[in-house]
């Protein structure tokens, strides 16, 4: 089964690191991946965008999930006919991701007026914005080093931020080279709103 998870930029740094959806905060007792990408869509655009604590972001991450072991639990519906999602409890999450497939996956990349872009985890853009981080790689690029070798070290800010990129109209020949080489290295991985 193809489940979707809305999150903000400090939950996907964790589980694009560890391909896993991090343990619930003490005021979360469930975990809630939703049935389709329109309502996980709905969920990142108007909740996260203006919120600080999702980073003024919105992401949508998809995965699929074992059906023997994802059936028992009862789809909930929480409005409209779009609005199905499951309950996890807390307490069954670590469990849950050991039957996730495959890499949980960025399909849906969405960012507020006030998104900074700033990543935690990262070798190479520390402190740097995303608009910086833009032009770091421009000028890694200009000065003939290895592209593979930035995405290989930086992956996860270059995943979180390409599509806020693609969205400024940054440097055409250089967002195609990032997608080139993404490719070749993860071509597993989704890079952008491939959706």
């Amino acid at each position: 089964m193809k489940l979707y998870r809305p999150v903000g930029l400090k939950e996907l740094e964790l589980i694009l690191t560890e391909n896993a959806y991090p343990p619930r905060l003490d005021w979360q007792p469930i975990f809630y991946p939703v049935l389709n990408f329109e309502y996980a869509e709905q969920i990142a655009t108007q909740w996260n965008l203006d919120d600080e604590f999702s980073g003024y972001a919105g992401f949508v991450t998809e995965f699929e999930i074992d059906d023997s072991y994802v059936s028992q639990f009862e789809v909930q519906n929480v409005g409209g006919f779009l609005h199905n999602e499951l309950w996890i409890p807390a307490e069954e999450l670590a469990t849950f991701n050991t039957h996730i497939q495959g890499f949980i996956q960025l399909s849906g990349a969405f960012y507020g007026e006030k998104y900074i872009g700033k990543i935690e985890h990262t070798k190479s853009f520390t402190d740097l914005n995303s608009q910086e981080q833009f032009t770091f790689i421009e000028n890694w690029i200009a000065q003939g080093k290895d592209l593979a070798i930035l995405i290989e070290n930086d992956s996860i800010a270059i995943q979180i931020n390409f599509t806020r990129w693609q969205n400024n109209a940054s440097n055409p020949s250089i967002l195609k080279q990032i997608q080139e080489t993404w490719q070749q290295l993860l071509p597993e991985r989704l890079l952008g709103n491939e959706n």
